[in-house]
C-alpha cells in the first residue's frame, strides 16, 4: 500500500524524515487493525518527496505545504471512524513534527483506491478478495 508524502523545504527537521513517515505507516495500520500483520506490513511502502523551497503552494501562494496520499485496495479507509481518525492522527502528526512551520491547514490527505484485480505484490495481480484472504492469514 504506497504513502506518497510530499512536503515542502525545511518542514520536517532533518534526522526526523524516518519517524514521519514511519508514524503515518504505523497509524495507517493502527486504525485499520493490522498492527504487526505480517502480510499488511511489508507491503505498506512508499516515498517521501522534499519539493524545493519556493516550489510549493497553497491557494496560488507559495506556502509550507504536506500531502499525504496512500494509494490502497477499495476496501482500505471505507469506514468513516478510520477516515476520520487517520486523517486528524497524521494531521497532528505532521504538525507536531514539524514543530509549528507547517499549520494544520496546509496538511492534506487524500486516499485513491486501486481498480479490483489490478493490485500487484510480488508480480501477481491480486483482487481485493484475495488481498483479504492473504491478509486475514497475517
Amino acid at each position: 500500500m504506497p504513502l506518497t508524502l510530499t512536503v515542502s523545504e525545511g518542514v520536517i527537521p532533518k534526522g526526523k524524515e524516518n519517524e514521519v513517515f514511519k508514524g503515518l505507516c504505523d497509524s495507517m495500520l493502527k486504525w485499520h487493525g493490522l498492527t504487526g500483520n505480517k502480510v499488511m506490513t511489508p507491503n505498506v511502502v512508499g516515498t517521501l518527496n522534499v519539493v524545493p523551497q519556493g516550489f510549493s503552494y497553497a491557494g496560488g501562494e507559495q506556502s509550507h505545504v504536506a500531502f499525504v496520499e496512500w494509494k490502497v485496495p477499495g476496501f482500505a479507509f471505507a469506514n468513516r471512524e478510520i477516515q476520520e481518525g487517520y486523517v486528524s492522527e497524521a494531521t497532528d502528526l505532521l504538525h507536531e513534527i514539524s514543530e509549528g512551520k507547517l499549520p494544520k491547514e496546509n496538511i492534506w490527505v487524500n486516499v485513491l483506491h486501486a481498480v479490483d484485480g489490478a493490485w500487484g505484490i510480488s508480480g501477481q495481480a491480486m483482487t481485493n478478495d484475495q488481498l483479504k484472504v492473504a491478509i486475514s492469514q497475517g
